[in-house]
């Protein structure tokens, strides 16, 4: 009886959470593997389009979105290889100058020289809590920046959960740093 009212507890408490960070009606398409409609390009990266996704080549940079956004949720698709360095990063105040040092990045980096801030982390603020390689497989990230809650879901596991206010809002964009990198599906509901 005990294992069965546990059971039912963690069933719906995971319910709860996908419920929470779902992907409903309300959200917005900010990207949809076929077009750079919502995005500027940064940088020297060659953005080209296959099979409903984009990829990156060539030296570094990023897809910026055209508005800036302060308190969401977003949901986010990426694929790539081992040695692949990306990211996610969100307000940005200047769409000029993107760093982990002028916004919150939430990494991509399998291999990280250090891996404090690997995959899962936001770069120089949370390392990850559980360490998940995202390499050769589609992954989902999903991020909730609501004042100063920051929460990280990379694959259903919670990574990141802090409150920081060291930005409050700017622009997303999404990057090409090494290796092979792939988004295909970027969601976002205003909160």
């Amino acid at each position: 009886m005990v294992n069965t009212i546990k059971l039912t507890f963690i069933l719906l408490t995971l319910f709860v959470a996908a419920c929470t960070m779902s992907s409903g009606s309300s959200m917005m398409t900010l990207f949809d593997g076929a077009s750079m409609d919502n995005w500027n390009e940064s940088g020297n990266t060659v953005w080209t389009f296959s099979n409903g996704y984009v990829e990156g080549a060539g030296e570094g940079g990023f897809l910026v979105s055209e508005n800036t956004y302060d308190d969401f949720r977003m949901v986010a698709e990426f694929w790539v290889d081992a040695p692949a360095n990306s990211g996610i990063f969100i307000r940005c105040p200047d769409s000029e100058n993107i760093g982990a040092e002028t916004c919150y990045e939430v990494n991509i980096y399998d291999q990280r020289p250090d891996p404090t801030y690997r995959t899962g982390s936001i770069v120089n603020f949370a390392p990850p809590a559980a360490q998940i390689n995202a390499a050769g497989q589609w992954n989902r990230y999903e991020i909730l920046a609501q004042g100063s809650r920051l929460q990280i879901i990379l694959n259903g596991i919670e990574t990141v959960d802090i409150n920081d206010d060291s930005f409050d809002s700017g622009y997303i964009a999404l990057q090409y740093g090494t290796g092979v990198v792939r988004f295909r599906e970027v969601l976002l509901e205003e909160l």
